[in-house]
């Protein structure tokens, strides 16, 4: 059971990241800037997402623990 919610946790961080990407690219791309400006950003978010929930499950993983 702890595998599958840890999995779906997992999934759910991913599909957040990518719909935060996507939307910077969409909002760079309405700015005017050119197509790998815009993926550079979306890029950057994801990574930014990402590491923002690895540093969040540092941060909780000794008080549930």
């Amino acid at each position: 059971m702890a595998i599958a919610l840890l999995l779906l946790t997992v999934a759910l961080v991913v599909v957040i990241a990518l719909l935060a990407a996507a939307g910077a690219a969409m909002l760079a791309r309405l700015d005017g800037s050119s197509w790998p400006t815009a993926l550079t950003r979306a890029g950057i978010t994801f990574t930014a997402v990402i590491t923002l929930a690895a540093a969040i499950t540092a941060v909780l993983s000794p008080l549930l623990a």
